[in-house]
């Protein structure tokens, strides 16, 4: 049975739903120390990412073992820390993902539980729980609910206001964000300050033709892109996927290299190999293919730019072993190259061709 008893709960103890902190009258039998105000929002947390860190909770949410020494209870001290550490990137990695797949209702409780896990660790102040508000504002403005992400953007814009060391990547972060939300608000005008702040910011952390900058550029063009300034939306979409191209080739190449060294780096275990998180990579699948989307659609089409975007889409898959879609991409790749491009370049796309069926007659295998 998961469904609380009020008279087996220690009096004056106040046992919250895990989502929305009303009270609660079910648990998660599995772990014992997770609550819920009903089956619903149960089984939305399960689907998000109750499954996922179900154990990992138990020795966070139970008592500590008595301790013979000082040192023994500071070192439980510093292990209980550091697996709230380790959850709080885990979940916003989650909600991150989620969000880039435009799943925006599994996002919420992912971040959620980023963000309790960051005020036990860094306290209710702290400029770190900044990320974990500007998940919770993405998602909101997802469903629509637009009064929601103003509440959470206004919440991270205070705590940034009060830190005297605040990060270029999380101001850049803040600015994508409150983008997002005057575009949402049909306020172009604000929302190209915005993302002109985040690609400022984002520069400074990380460089102008950084993978973690592209997605300001990408935004601003989405702008030009409904205002109909075709010639600036396309600048920088081709900007964009120059960005990911070099990245991702720059990964692509070494792989080649070590196999001419006869170092297998994929090896029999075909580990992944783009130097991206599972958030980063579902964020370049999203940009890449809304590019080709748009380039695919316009009038005036650019062969050697869709080119460009089928290759680097065929890297993409490729180094994250999902042959299947590698091989579709570096197809169409190939059949407009012989069309378009010289003979040279035709090569390096049948290269990438022969590598990706190579894998795949090696994985069946």
């Amino acid at each position: 049975m998961n469904v609380i008893y009020p008279l087996a709960v220690p009096k004056g103890r106040r046992l919250c739903c895990e989502v929305c902190e009303a009270p609660a009258e079910r648990m998660c039998t599995a772990c014992t120390v997770t609550y819920y105000c009903g089956p619903v929002h149960q089984k939305a947390d399960w689907g998000s990412i109750h499954a996922k860190i179900c154990q990992l909770l138990i020795p966070l949410r139970t008592s500590m073992p008595f301790f013979n020494s000082e040192e023994e209870r500071q070192h439980g001290l510093q292990q209980l820390q550091r697996r709230q550490e380790h959850l709080i990137e885990f979940c916003y990695t989650v909600a991150q993902k989620y969000l880039f797949e435009g799943r925006h209702e599994d996002a919420v409780p992912a971040a959620l539980h980023s963000l309790r896990f960051r005020m036990n660790v860094h306290g209710l102040s702290s400029v770190e729980l900044v990320p974990a508000y500007l998940l919770l504002a993405e998602a909101s403005l997802g469903l629509g609910r637009i009064v929601q992400a103003e509440e959470y953007l206004s919440q991270a814009q205070w705590t940034v206001l009060k830190s005297t060391d605040c990060s270029n990547a999380t101001h850049s972060l803040l600015h994508r964000n409150l983008g997002l939300l005057y575009i949402a608000k049909k306020n172009l005008e604000e929302a190209r300050y915005h993302l002109a702040n985040d690609i400022y910011f984002a520069s400074c952390a990380f460089g102008t033709e950084d993978v973690r900058t592209s997605g300001g550029y990408f935004h601003l063009a989405n702008i030009f892109y409904s205002l109909k300034k075709m010639e600036l939306a396309d600048t920088l979409y081709t900007k964009v996927s120059e960005i990911w191209y070099t990245y991702l080739s720059s990964h692509y190449q070494a792989l080649l290299h070590a196999r001419t060294q006869q170092t297998d780096l994929l090896g029999k275990q075909f580990m992944n190999d783009t130097g991206l998180d599972e958030a980063q990579e579902a964020e370049a699948i999203r940009i890449l293919t809304s590019i080709l989307i748009i380039q695919e659609s316009t009038s005036t089409q650019a062969p050697q730019k869709g080119i460009l975007i089928l290759k680097t889409l065929g890297i993409l898959y490729y180094l994250m072993l999902e042959f299947s879609k590698a091989k579709e991409y570096a197809t169409k790749a190939l059949s407009l190259a012989e069309v378009y491009l010289s003979e040279e370049e035709q090569g390096v796309i049948q290269e990438l061709l022969s590598a990706i069926l190579a894998e795949e007659k090696q994985l069946t295998t």
